[in-house]
């Protein structure tokens, strides 16, 4: 149809059927739908109040979700030749990012398999190639799992101004001058609020990141704090303090500051105002830890000589804010000394401790567990940049004392309100998976007297024992926080046991049947989110640090089949994992057992360990982009190895210690570790490998050569682009190794071309066979079907009968002999009077006496009379009766 026929049909039809455009259309028309079809409902109009009403609801109706992916699935099906159908793709993702909404309490559960298909087509949507879309389907998984609503942003006029004005610096450093009114503090507070909300926070802290500021801020805090007692006072002194902390985040923030930069600000005033000014010094960090501390460690400084704390919620919230904040300092190294001298540690600790009614301040049971749980995280931070200070307070007999309480069957309740306290209601989990965190701080700096000390203590003993209980106290409700301390469990043993033999020996089978427990997890779960993936990851780190270079546990882990259990996870192909599996295949490979072990593992389908490692670099080598041809043979001999980013990468001089390309390569993906398992193996030997493995088996074999000419072609290149001229024998050595290594590709790709024609030839002989056989086969059918329609004939005309008579006749006398022995008998094989039309044999009928008249088999014993009747039963036993004697038969003599 042509366009003018086009637009005369379109004009001809009813209005509002069509609407035509000026503008040309980019998606021509297809298609016409006569009144016929309209008629039957081939065709229905968009319902565009439906469309506005779903544009313009907040949320998706969970009713709509099955049509709404579907359209999206349709979009993403036509992007690649239409890329068109990018825009309203995104902006349906979009959409996705918003809450479900239920119309009705049971949209939850109709709708269920619907939004876990269409969360599900999400990840499936990752494969169109549009880096737009698949950054969209990020951001709506993101918000889709956030908690809050997006907000929106409303830019703010005057916030701008002020930015650009200075005016929170301005605002920031007259906090503390004199207010008749009272007013002062609070609005200028309050603008900094609006400034650090409404406009860009970054900018703001910026210009709060002052002396001048800092100095204010810590004179209105200390004011407030000792001579503030109003409701009023204790709000407005947690704001002050929050500003502060955010301040304090920035490393440029002058927190502290030194006598020179005091005695410059002393100058500057002097100078400017032409009058002395006061002496300020700032020592705000020193006084913050000593508000931080002084309810736990007695001081003498008069700033809070008589102050005291009651447990209202804004003192609550402020001991938890001073908490906070001594976090964030501990992160500048110049405030190392203040938390020394405030004796931070030993104040922290006064809460690592079973809970006892306080006497100084009467928290309530939730703030005093909530305060513990803050004390035990704010330890983890602060404690590793004091190990002295940590050890002086006995912190590892502290910490081993406070979990075997927890352990405990104490008659102790959690309330499990906080944030660090979730999922620890009515438990001691929480106060558990704090302290374990505490451990794995210290145990990670590798400070052989603090771990020394731990396994003086037992340490190792006791976390397994934990380890044990955490399995056999396991709940649904709180498994992910049970699997956090499973996996911190293991990496502190982890951290202990590493390059300490007699440490892996006190970890002895009792762990390593615990790792075996994990690894047997079901791997349905890896994917649930809730900790799986981490605590295998802690698994196969404890199997590296805690079991291998010991002998006697590398024999018990063999025996028990852990070799088998690598293998299946490996099997799974967990690429995160993959190169952890490896490498630790590698180490296991050094004890000669393993190979055995190795050897006799079978996956799916009777795969063999051999042929899953090559299946993984076949796997990594198409990721990486390596040239192979159709058959996995080497296309490049002069580089078999080179990956597509080594092709796009040029070749640059480095220093010596720098690593170059061809030498990250080794390290950034598997194959090294593929080679070494194999190598280990003996290459020759291997079970259960087609064509296509033996194929890739020979490049595996000359990985090491490959990768040693394609280091020293580097290094030839480096020295040609520096412009540097070899003597003759390094160039003749370096031109030898090249070609060398270029002899061995072309060597590696004669053989794999051998391989391919001889399985070509090999499949052609199979396929030979089958045909063979098949031909046999029907042959066999035809002579079948042949047999049975002479039978057929014989038994339905007379003549064909007689006939194949006379060839029997005449088959069975010329099989005699012409002349008979003498004194022979002669035996007739035919019957005389035989009317049946197949040959018959010697069959013998003998008639059996009836049961009736023997009784049975089971007439004379008493299980007959157990048995149940079935068709009348056994016959019963009878008492004998005389019968009339029958006349005598005569016996022919």
């Amino acid at each position: 149809m042509s366009t003018a026929e086009a637009a005369a049909t379109a004009e001809a039809r009813e209005p509002g059927t069509r609407i035509k455009s000026s503008s040309p259309r980019q998606i021509p028309a297809v298609g016409v739908v006569t009144e016929d079809e309209e008629a039957q409902g081939v065709f229905t109009s968009m319902d565009l109040n439906r469309v506005i009403k779903l544009l313009e609801e907040t949320e998706k109706p969970l009713r709509d979700l099955a049509q709404i992916f579907k359209i999206l699935n349709l979009c993403a099906g036509k992007i690649k030749k239409q890329p068109h159908f990018i825009e309203p793709a995104y902006n349906i993702l979009k959409l996705c990012g918003l809450p479900f909404l239920k119309k009705k309490v049971s949209d939850e559960i109709t709708y269920a398999e619907d939004t876990a298909n269409s969360i599900a087509l999400l990840g499936d949507l990752m494969k169109v190639p549009s880096s737009e879309l698949r950054i969209q389907i990020c951001k709506c998984i993101t918000d889709f799992y956030h908690a809050e609503p997006p907000k929106q942003h409303i830019p703010e006029v005057n916030c701008t101004l002020m930015v650009k004005a200075q005016a929170a610096s301005g605002i920031c450093a007259h906090l503390d001058d004199p207010d008749p009114s009272g007013q002062l503090l609070f609005r200028s507070s309050e603008i900094l609020w609006n400034l650090l909300e409404k406009s860009s926070k970054e900018e703001i802290i910026q210009q709060l990141s002052n002396l001048e500021c800092v100095l204010a801020l810590k004179e209105v805090f200390k004011s407030l704090l000792t001579r503030g007692f109003s409701h009023y006072d204790r709000q407005l002194r947690n704001d002050i303090l929050v500003i502060t902390t955010i301040i304090a985040q920035n490393p440029g923030a002058p927190m502290i500051v030194s006598m020179s930069q005091i005695a410059f600000i002393l100058i500057v005033e002097v100078v400017g105002v032409g009058e002395g000014g006061s002496h300020k010094e700032c020592g705000f960090t020193r006084d913050l830890i000593l508000f931080a501390t002084f309810n736990e460690v007695k001081s003498q400084n008069p700033l809070v000589k008589g102050l005291k704390l009651s447990n209202s919620y804004e003192d609550f919230e402020l001991k938890k804010l001073l908490f906070n904040i001594i976090v964030i300092l501990c992160k500048d190294l110049s405030t190392i000394q203040l938390l020394i001298d405030g004796k931070v540690i030993l104040a922290l600790f006064s809460y690592v401790k079973k809970p006892e009614k306080q006497k100084i301040i009467e928290w309530s049971a939730a703030q005093y567990e909530e305060l513990q749980l803050h004390a035990i995280a704010t330890l983890s931070s602060v404690a590793p940049f004091l190990t002295e200070e940590y050890m002086l307070c006995q912190g590892n007999a502290r910490v081993l004392a406070f979990l075997e309480w927890c352990e405990s069957e104490d008659s102790f309740f959690s309330q499990g309100n906080s944030f660090h306290g979730t999922g620890g209601r009515g438990n001691k989990f929480a106060q558990m998976r704090y302290s374990l965190r505490l451990l794995r701080a210290m145990v990670y700096l590798e400070n052989e007297t603090i771990n020394k000390d731990l396994c003086e203590k037992g340490t190792i003993q006791q976390l397994l024992g934990i380890f044990k209980n955490t399995i056999s106290k396991y709940n649904d409700k709180e498994e992910a926080i049970l699997l956090e301390i499973q996996s911190d469990i293991l990496l502190i043993l982890s951290g202990l046991c590493e390059h300490h033999i007699p440490r892996k020996e006190i970890f002895g089978t009792e762990g390593v049947n615990i790792i075996l427990h994990v690894m047997k997890t079901d791997p349905k779960k890896l994917q649930s989110g809730l900790g799986y993936n981490v605590l295998l990851f802690s698994t196969l780190d404890s199997i590296w640090c805690c079991i291998l270079g010991c002998y006697p546990l590398e024999d018990y882990f063999l025996e028990k089949e852990g070799i088998f259990l690598l293998l299946d996870l490996l099997a799974l192909n967990p690429q995160k994992f993959c190169n952890l599996i490896l490498g630790i295949m590698v180490e296991f490979c050094d004890n000669p057992k393993t190979a055995a072990h190795v050897n006799a593992w079978r996956g799916k389908k009777d795969q063999t360990a051999a042929s899953l490692l090559i299946k993984l670099w076949r796997k990594e080598e198409k990721e990486l982009g390596v040239k192979r041809d159709k058959h996995g043979k080497i296309i490049d001999t002069k580089k078999p190895l080179f990956t597509s980013f080594q092709e796009k990468q040029k070749i640059t001089p480095l220093p010596a210690n720098c690593p170059t390309i061809a030498v990250m390569d080794v390290a950034e993906n598997i194959r090294a570790k593929i080679y070494a398992v194999l190598g280990k193996l003996d290459f020759e030997n291997l079970p259960g490998l087609s064509a296509e493995d033996f194929v890739t088996l020979c490049i595996i074999h000359r990985y090491l050569d490959f990768k040693t000419g394609e280091i020293w072609n580097e290094i030839y290149e480096e020295i040609k682009l520096e412009k540097l001229r070899p003597v003759t024998m390094d160039k003749n050595i370096l031109e030898s190794i090249t070609t060398a290594s270029e002899n061995i590709g072309k060597m590696v790709a004669s053989l794999q071309s051998e391989m391919i024609e001889s399985q070509a030839c090999q499949d052609v002989q199979n396929e030979q066979k089958v045909y063979t056989k098949i031909q046999a086969t029907h042959k066999q059918r035809e002579l079948a079907n042949k047999s049975w329609e002479n039978f057929l004939a014989r038994t339905s005309n007379a003549k064909t009968l007689k006939k194949a008579k006379r060839l029997q006749e005449k088959a069975i006398e010329s099989s005699r002999r012409s002349k008979q022995p003498p004194n022979a008998v002669f035996h007739w094989t035919d019957i005389k009077g035989l009317n049946t039309t197949v040959p018959s044999g010697r069959v013998v009928t003998v008639e059996s006496t009836p049961a009736r008249l023997v009784g049975g088999p089971l007439a004379d014993t008493d299980i007959a009379l157990k048995k149940l009747p079935i068709r009348g039963g056994a016959l019963q036993r009878v008492k004998a009766v005389k019968t009339v004697d029958e006349p005598k038969k005569s016996v022919p003599t």
